[in-house]
C-alpha cells in the first residue's frame, strides 16, 4: 500500500518517508471541537490533573456519526471522563499512537466506502509504515443501511485494522442500521463505563481529579419527534420545456427555537401516497383500520407513516423471488449479480413487485414484516440564517417517471410538491453538517461546483458571503441541461454578480450543443485561473451527485494540479490531500 502522504518514488529510504508521512500530518492536523472543553495536544492525548481524557473520533457524510459522537461526549462528562471529539481526518498516526483509550463513531457512505472526513485517516492506517498500537484501548460503532450490501464496511474495516494493528479492543464492535438510535444509546452506554472505570484507575495513580460534567442538552426536534413545520412557499424554479420538475420550498420556523447555519441539512419526514396505500390494502385484502401482529396502529397508517412501500427492502426482494417463480429474477438472485439487481430493480418498486404474485400472495403480517421504516430525507438548505432567520429555503427536484404502465415518483420529493396543501405543514429536523462550513477567514477565497440542485448550499454560501461583508473573492461553476429551461436562481446570480458578491460564474449547459459540456470541462478550460486561487488560499467545494458528478470533479481537479502545478500524478494526489487535511477541499455529495 502506498503511503498516503509522501510519494514511494520520493527521494527518501523507508524510515524517512515515515517521519515525513507523520510531520506533514501534524503539520495540518487541527482539532475539531464542539462544545467541548478547550484542548491542547496535550489535554488531547494524556491524563492531566484533572479528568482523565477519552478520545471521540467520528467519520461522517451526514452527520449522524457526528450527533453520536457529541452524544457519546455527554455520557462520558457524566462517568466524569473529559472527552475530547475530533473527525478522524484531523488525527495523524503520531497523535493515535500518543491516545490511551478511544471510541469510534463512523458510518459507511455509498457502497462500502469511507465518508469523506475519515478517508486520510484511512489511507494512513492501512499503509505499510503504519505503527503498532499496542498502547491504544478502543471501541468501534458504525452506522450503515441493511439496505446496502457492505453495510457497515466503515466501521467493520476500521476495527479489523486496529486490532492488526495491535490495539485492544474494549468491547465488541456493533453494526446499526438505519434505525441507529437505540442500538447506539446502548452500545455508548456499555463502552463509557469500561472507559472511566480502566482510565479512573490511571488517573488515581496519577493523582487525578475527577469532575463529572453535566450532559449537553438533546435538540428539542428529531427524526423520531420532527418539528411540524409550514410549507410557506412552494415554488416552481425550472421553466417550461424542461424534462426536470425542480422546485423551490420555504419551511416557517415559528417558534420551533431550530437555528441553523450555512451548510447544514434540513430532514424532512415524507408521507407515503394515499394512492400507493389503498393499492396495497386492496391487494392485501385488508382495511385500512386492520390490526396486524407487530405492526402498532391501524394497519393504513402504519403503511402511510412508519413503512417504505416504494424502494423494495432486501427481504421483500428475496421473499418474491422464492415464491414468484421468475426465471430472470431467480437467475440474478442466485448468482448474486449486484449490477444485474439494480438493472432488474430500476423503476421497480414494492407495487410492481407484489405484482408478480397472485392477490394476497402475502398476509398483510408477512408483507408488514418484509418492510423496512421509513426514512427522513435529507436535503441542503439552500439559505442563510443571516438572510432567513425565520425560514429554512430548500431546492428540490421532483423525481417523476413513468415504467411498467404506471406513473411513479419520489417519496419526499413528490409529498412536497403534490400533497401538501398551500399552508399546509411537514415535519422536519435540522441534520447540522459541520463538516461543509464556509471559512472562518472571511477574507479566504471559495470556488463551489454545483450543478443542478447542487446549487443549494452556494446560495446560501453567497447569502451568508453578501450579509456578512466577506471579502473574499466567490467562484461559482453551476450548470443543467439548458439554459432557456434549467437556469434555476438565474435572476438572483444575476444580482450577485452585480454587488460583487459572485466575481466569477461559469456555467455547463450541457445539450445546448452537439458535444456535452459538464462543470468538470468548465474546470480544466479556466485550470489555471482555478490553480491560481488555490495557490491563494481558497477554499473547494463540491455539492451533488456523487456517483458520477463528483468523481468526474474531482479527477478534473487532480488534471488542474497536475498541469499547472507542474506536478507528477503522486505530487497531485499529496496536493489534494493536504487541501482536504487543511478543510479546504469539502463535499456534500449523496
Amino acid at each position: 500500500m502506498q503511503l498516503p502522504f509522501v510519494p514511494k518514488d520520493a527521494p527518501f529510504n523507508e524510515d524517512q518517508r515515515s517521519w515525513l508521512s507523520g510531520f506533514l500530518a501534524g503539520l495540518h492536523s487541527r482539532l475539531s471541537l464542539q462544545e467541548m472543553p478547550s484542548a491542547s495536544p496535550a489535554s488531547a492525548t494524556a491524563s492531566s490533573s484533572e479528568a482523565p481524557v477519552v478520545n471521540i473520533l467520528f467519520g461522517t457524510q451526514t452527520g449522524n456519526a457526528e450527533t453520536v459522537a457529541m452524544d457519546a461526549a455527554g455520557v462520558a462528562k457524566s462517568k466524569g471522563l473529559s472527552p475530547v471529539v475530533q473527525a478522524l481526518d484531523d488525527v495523524d498516526l503520531p497523535a493515535l499512537q500518543t491516545m490511551s483509550h478511544v471510541i469510534i463513531v463512523i458510518s459507511t457512505y455509498g457502497e462500502g466506502e469511507m465518508p469523506d472526513n475519515a478517508q486520510l485517516f484511512w489511507d494512513a492506517l492501512i499503509a505499510e509504515t503504519a505503527p503498532r498500537l499496542e498502547r491504544l484501548t478502543f471501541g468501534v460503532l458504525a452506522l450503515g443501511d441493511t439496505g446496502y450490501d457492505d453495510f457497515c464496511q466503515a466501521g467493520k474495516l476500521i476495527d479489523m485494522r486496529l486490532e492488526q494493528l495491535g490495539a485492544r479492543r474494549l468491547l465488541a464492535r456493533v453494526d446499526c442500521d438505519i434505525d441507529f438510535e437505540d442500538a447506539a444509546a446502548g452500545w455508548i452506554e456499555d463502552a463509557l463505563p469500561k472507559v472511566a472505570s480502566e482510565r479512573s484507575a490511571t488517573a488515581a495513580e496519577a493523582g487525578s481529579d475527577e469532575r463529572p460534567i453535566g450532559k449537553p442538552a438533546r435538540p428539542k426536534w428529531s427524526r423520531k419527534s420532527p418539528y411540524p413545520s409550514r410549507v410557506a412557499v412552494n415554488r416552481l424554479l425550472s421553466r417550461e420545456g424542461s424534462d426536470k420538475e425542480i422546485r423551490h420550498f420555504e419551511f416557517a420556523l415559528g417558534d420551533s427555537g431550530i437555528s441553523y447555519s450555512a451548510g447544514d441539512a434540513l430532514g424532512v419526514m415524507p408521507v407515503n401516497d394515499n394512492a400507493l396505500v389503498d393499492w396495497i390494502l386492496h391487494w392485501l385484502g385488508s382495511g385500512h383500520d386492520a390490526s396486524v401482529d407487530g405492526v402498532e396502529g391501524p394497519l393504513g397508517e402504519a403503511l402511510k407513516h412508519r413503512f417504505e412501500i416504494s424502494t423494495p427492502s432486501k427481504d421483500l426482494i428475496a421473499e418474491i423471488e422464492r415464491r414468484a417463480g421468475d426465471g430472470e429474477l431467480s437467475h440474478i438472485v442466485k448468482n448474486g449479480d449486484k449490477e444485474a439487481l439494480e438493472a432488474w430493480l430500476w423503476g421497480r418498486d414494492c407495487i410492481d413487485l407484489l405484482g408478480m404474485l397472485p392477490q394476497q400472495g402475502l398476509s398483510p403480517a408477512e408483507f408488514a414484516g418484509l418492510l423496512k421504516p421509513l426514512q427522513h430525507r435529507a436535503y441542503s438548505i439552500s439559505s442563510s440564517p443571516l438572510e432567513a432567520p425565520d425560514h429554512i429555503h430548500l431546492t428540490v427536484a421532483s423525481v417523476r417517471y413513468r415504467t411498467f404502465g404506471r406513473d411513479h415518483g419520489g417519496v419526499c420529493s413528490t409529498h412536497l410538491a403534490d400533497r401538501i396543501a398551500d399552508g399546509g405543514s411537514t415535519g422536519i429536523f435540522l441534520s447540522p453538517n459541520n463538516s461543509f462550513r464556509l471559512p472562518e477567514d472571511t477574507d479566504r477565497p471559495v470556488i463551489m461546483v454545483g450543478p443542478g440542485t447542487g446549487i443549494a448550499p452556494f446560495r446560501s454560501f453567497l447569502q451568508e458571503r453578501r450579509t456578512s461583508g466577506a471579502k473574499g473573492l466567490n467562484w461559482l461553476f453551476f450548470g443543467d441541461q439548458h439554459k432557456s429551461h434549467d437556469f434555476i436562481y438565474e435572476d438572483e446570480l444575476s444580482t450577485f454578480s452585480e454587488q460583487g458578491i459572485l466575481n466569477r460564474l461559469d456555467l455547463a449547459f450541457s445539450r445546448d450543443q452537439d458535444q456535452k459540456i459538464y462543470v468538470q470541462h468548465r474546470m480544466k478550460e479556466n485550470g489555471r485561473d482555478l490553480f491560481a486561487w488555490l495557490e491563494d488560499g481558497a477554499c473547494f467545494y463540491v455539492c451533488g451527485d456523487a456517483t458520477r458528478m463528483a468523481r468526474d470533479v474531482d479527477r478534473a481537479l487532480h488534471d488542474v494540479i497536475a498541469e499547472f502545478g507542474s506536478f507528477s500524478p503522486e505530487e497531485a494526489d499529496v496536493y489534494v490531500a493536504n487541501l482536504k487535511r487543511e478543510k479546504r477541499y469539502l463535499r456534500d455529495v449523496y
